[in-house]
């Protein structure tokens, strides 16, 4: 607990259960993160804590946003959030929101199957597309295998199947597992990612991103490896 948290507490006293955020505590936090991955674009998953504080924390920052539905759209784009700095994570999404996303400035969206894949060529021509895979999830508290993603072999499918239908093709996408204290987990992600950039660019497609998903662990209670050891 942070110091202005715990003022907080003894000011206030609240009556019923609560949770209390620290604002300085999530820009530090942005911070690191920037910090051990310069090369890396860091974007809030605002499902997280859709609070408009944290947004407009954030976006000060110079952060980008991954939204996963039309709301978390507008919270963005009403506090001032530029559209090119969202990107629609969701990898399940009603083509009217799709669509939404689009007219207002969208242009990076996720996907996993050739059912989505044909909506977002529908309501989002032209727009940047990058394929979920799914990765092994052993070590983390909360895995994601069964969840999300398509086999590497069938996203190299999808991937040209989104240039042929007028879809940029534009990165992979994976996520290792919820408090994912295993830094081997990254090797093979990485390496299932390296391998389609390398099957991909012999059809002439170029990715131009990967998206490493969360994973870094949280201090609760328990251990965790420190962020500077995911970064290395």
């Amino acid at each position: 607990m942070t110091e202005r948290i715990s003022r907080f507490l003894t000011e206030h006293s609240p009556e019923t259960p609560c949770l209390v955020i620290d604002l300085d505590v999530i820009e530090k936090a942005y911070e690191a993160l920037s910090w051990y991955f310069p090369l890396a674009r860091i974007y809030y998953a605002v499902k997280a804590n859709p609070a408009a504080e944290i947004v407009a924390k954030l976006k000060g920052r110079g952060a980008s946003f991954d939204v996963a539905s039309r709301g978390e759209i507008e919270l963005c784009l009403a506090n001032g959030v530029a559209p090119d700095r969202l990107s629609f994570g969701n990898t399940i999404k009603k083509e009217k929101d799709i669509a939404f996303a689009h007219q207002s400035g969208l242009r990076m969206f996720a996907f996993d199957s050739a059912h989505e894949l044909d909506k977002l060529a529908r309501a989002a021509p032209g727009a940047r597309v990058f394929c979920r895979i799914l990765v092994t999830c052993e070590g983390a508290d909360w895995p994601l295998s069964r969840k999300f993603g398509c086999a590497p072999e069938m996203a190299i499918d999808l991937l040209r199947k989104a240039r042929d239908l007028g879809l940029d093709p534009y990165g992979v996408s994976f996520h290792v597992g919820s408090q994912q204290t295993d830094l081997g987990q990254w090797d093979g992600a990485v390496g299932a990612a390296a391998r389609m950039f390398s099957l991909l660019a012999e059809a002439d497609i170029n990715l131009r991103m990967i998206n490493l998903g969360g994973g870094f662990p949280a201090h609760y209670r328990g251990e965790v490896p420190e962020i500077d050891l995911y970064a290395r």
